[in-house]
């Protein structure tokens, strides 16, 4: 079972990027997918969830509106848009899976994790 973020890079405020997290090993068909990031020295923040088990999608309060989660499962591959980012929304990201997490923004619920990918945001 494995899980590969990837999208990440440097961009200016205001600007987007795609984040995609490619599964193997499993089918995401029957797993909530949940995104997250870190900060050094900060607790890993739940970002938003693509959930198998109600088909809904959820989001932090910080991302609303500005983030959107999606599902190809054709490509076993769930995406993250993000638009309109900010210096703040500049940490690692990673992609996390499991068949039922509680929570949807507690990282200690998700059982598989992807390795990560650096975002930065900066003019």
């Amino acid at each position: 079972v494995q899980l590969q973020a990837s999208g990440g890079g440097l961009v200016q405020p205001g600007g987007s990027l795609r984040l995609a997290c490619v599964a193997s090993g499993f089918t995401l068909d029957f797993y909530n997918i949940g995104w997250f990031r870190q900060v050094p020295g900060k607790e890993r923040e739940g970002v938003s969830c693509s959930s198998d088990s109600d088909g809904g999608t959820y989001y932090s309060d910080s991302v609303k509106g500005r983030f959107t989660i999606s599902r190809d499962n054709a490509k076993n591959t769930v995406y993250l848009q993000m638009n309109s980012l900010k210096p703040e929304d500049t940490a690692r990201y990673y992609c996390a899976a499991d068949q039922r997490p509680s929570r949807w923004s507690d990282y200690k619920e998700y059982d598989y994790w992807g390795q990560g990918t650096l975002v930065t945001v900066s003019s």
